[in-house]
């Protein structure tokens, strides 16, 4: 969008820079001069300030008031999330997550969410459920979902049924318990300052991103999909965990041949429709086969 100066915008660009503030920035934002909106925060950031940071890191991520440079954009969310700014630890996190990059991401999102932040808390609970970086951790994602659904955030509740259907009564007790636990032991410390930003356009979490446990889908047919044969029913419910938000929610069959356990999930219309299903777990054994 083109930047249209104004008369106020133009008089609050003549005002010594040293007088100017980051809020100063976010009426000239909120005008649409994205460009005096920069000026004024550029020197801000060099000088420490962390809100001044985060809001040059959307500029450079948005390309508003400057052209889009991700490098820049990391570089000013990291100043800022490094000096304490949530939101931007959050949008950082998100960011890497997104470009692939999804062990750097969890530093800055268990950090957010370690902070309360709502969706880092699902990104990092379903990630924990997923063994998407990290270590598989389905009792600490039940707690970090749990505080992300108390918060009201849209999906952390349909995350959260999900789960419920997928791990023990005893996990889910326990990982109520961790979410009470690390509720109170933040009520027990000092809050981190949450300053007011000139737009709250941080990425958003795009079902492709967020390998959530998917809710059980309608579906017929009499073909599946097999992932592998185990010695143990264990190691096969271990492996449906890590892939089942990629099937679209279908379930799982566990069926015992001689001393194994064949992985199946299923069902699929077609051997076409299964053929399609293994191509999307790249770098998975899979093939079709036969429920009949």
């Amino acid at each position: 969008m083109k930047a249209v100066i104004g008369l106020s915008a133009a008089l609050m660009l003549a005002v010594p820079a040293s007088t100017q503030s980051v809020r100063s920035g976010i009426e000239a934002w909120q005008k649409g001069d994205h460009a005096g909106a920069v000026a004024v925060w550029t020197p801000l950031a060099a000088r420490g300030d962390a809100d001044a940071a985060f809001n040059l890191g959307q500029a450079y991520r948005l390309g508003k008031g400057v052209t889009i440079d991700l490098g820049r954009a990391y570089q000013y969310l990291e100043q800022a999330a490094r000096g304490g700014h949530v939101d931007a630890a959050a949008t950082l996190g998100i960011l890497m997550f997104q470009n692939g990059n999804r062990t750097g991401a969890m530093r800055w999102i268990k950090l957010a969410a370690n902070n309360g932040e709502p969706r880092s808390l699902l990104l990092y609970g379903v990630a924990l459920y997923n063994g998407d970086g990290l270590a598989a951790d389905p009792v600490s994602a039940y707690a970090y979902v749990s505080r992300a659904a108390a918060q009201g955030l849209a999906g952390a509740k349909e995350t959260l049924a999900d789960m419920d259907a997928a791990i023990t009564r005893e996990q889910r007790a326990r990982g109520t318990a961790m979410a009470l636990a690390m509720v109170k032991a933040r009520q027990g410390s000092a809050p981190v300052p949450k300053a007011a930003t000139p737009q709250k356009a941080a990425p958003p979490l795009p079902a492709t991103t967020i390998v959530a446990p998917a809710a059980p889908v309608t579906a017929s047919g009499d073909w599946r999909i097999q992932l592998g044969a185990f010695g143990q029913r264990s190691s096969a419910e271990a492996l449906f965990a890590k892939v089942r938000g990629k099937v679209g929610g279908r379930q799982a069959f566990y069926v015992p041949v001689g001393k194994v356990v064949r992985l199946q999930i299923g069902p699929y219309a077609s051997r076409s429709a299964a053929a399609s299903a293994c191509a999307g777990l790249a770098g998975q054994a899979c093939f079709p086969v036969s429920a009949r």
